[in-house]
């Protein structure tokens, strides 16, 4: 007996589109076996497999008041101090991957 299967259509971006099938190229991947897929995470996870988040951004000096700088200022040269940091080789790995 034959599985029954269903359409899924939806718009995207041209360039999203494009980069995503690069990708799903070289992995040798169709693009609707990389759909099932994504909807078998969905399953499995009971929701979307992956987190939905806003980035957590730091405000403008102009949206602060000097009392708030001066705390995120002070809070960094603590930081600082108390060697709480990372190395720019640490940041800009991060940043690549």
């Amino acid at each position: 007996m034959a599985t029954k299967t269903a359409n899924v259509n939806s718009r995207i971006k041209l360039d999203i589109k494009q980069q995503a099938e690069a990708i799903l190229d070289r992995l040798g991947i169709p693009r609707s076996v990389a759909i099932d897929m994504y909807y078998r995470q969905i399953i499995a996870h009971n929701g979307i497999p992956f987190s939905l988040t806003l980035p957590i951004t730091v405000p403008a000096r102009d949206e602060m008041t000097t009392a708030q700088f001066n705390q995120m200022m002070d809070t960094g040269l603590q930081q600082a101090k108390d060697d709480d940091s990372f190395g720019i080789d640490e940041v800009f790995a991060e940043l690549e991957d």
